[in-house]
């Protein structure tokens, strides 16, 4: 999951502690990465969205992007488990993965996500009834409304650089792997603020 927007990565690193998230819209430098891990004297969480890529894979065109990722599954499970033995390589620590795979869709709901299925089913059910449809109910700022398809369907929505949650995630100490350890641990990076947000 996470292909190519890491919105459920990053979730699930922020709320499972990670030390590091990787995804797709921030392409990673290995050696900051390295650099996050054996400040954490070997003991670190990294969470990896599927479609994470380093900085020179970003810089590839997509036919080489292609050839460079059909090769790596050849040796490879899945990039991660490159990921980790460079890791390992370059800090002499080792590296184990773990792919939660559907288990990290299952799982009781809490008291929140109950509602929130309710009032959306309730919502949704109201539209049917009234005759409005292409319509899907959403939630926006605490509200349910009503947003009509064409404006979601076949959308890809990336995390955008600016958003509350990677400014939030960053001021917790959390590291995405393109910048220096230093400048992201408690501190906003340079020209990245709030007022960036772009939701």
């Amino acid at each position: 999951m996470g292909h190519k927007a890491g919105w459920l990565t990053l979730c699930a690193g922020i709320a499972g502690g990670a030390d590091v998230i990787l995804i797709p819209e921030l392409p990673y430098r290995l050696e900051s990465v390295a650099e996050t891990v054996r400040a954490l004297d070997g003991h670190a969480v990294i969470a990896v969205a599927e479609g994470a890529l380093s900085a020179g894979e970003a810089a590839l065109s997509k036919q080489e992007f292609r050839q460079r990722r059909k090769a790596l599954l050849k040796r490879f499970p899945s990039p991660t488990y490159a990921l980790a033995e460079a890791l390992s390589a370059q800090t002499g620590v080792e590296c184990r993965v773990v792919v939660p795979g559907h288990i990290q869709r299952g799982g009781a709901p809490a008291p929140w996500d109950r509602v929130l299925a309710s009032r959306m089913g309730a919502y949704a059910a109201g539209l049917f009834h009234r005759g409005e449809f292409g319509l899907m109910a959403a939630l926006r700022g605490g509200e349910i409304v009503a947003v009509p398809l064409s404006e979601v369907a076949g959308r890809l929505k990336t995390v955008p650089k600016g958003c509350d949650l990677l400014v939030e995630a960053r001021l917790l100490g959390i590291q995405f792997g393109d910048q220096a350890r230093t400048a992201s641990a408690g501190n906003l990076p340079a020209g990245l603020s709030r007022s960036d947000n772009q939701n």
